[in-house]
């Protein structure tokens, strides 16, 4: 009998940015925020999938 061996380890949760990282005149494309929002966005679907299994 074959072992799934195809183990997922979680990814870490991204860390907002720190407020000097941003610069407050939303004219940066992409902004740090716009970032950190698709990371998460990411990790949290991550999460969900291995938290169902």
């Amino acid at each position: 009998m074959l072992k799934n061996t195809n183990i997922q380890k979680p990814i870490e949760e991204p860390q907002k940015p720190k407020p000097d990282e941003c610069c407050g005149g939303g004219s940066c494309c992409p902004c740090v925020w716009d970032t950190y929002r698709e990371q998460r966005k990411a990790w949290l679907e991550v999460n969900e999938k291995l938290n169902k299994t």
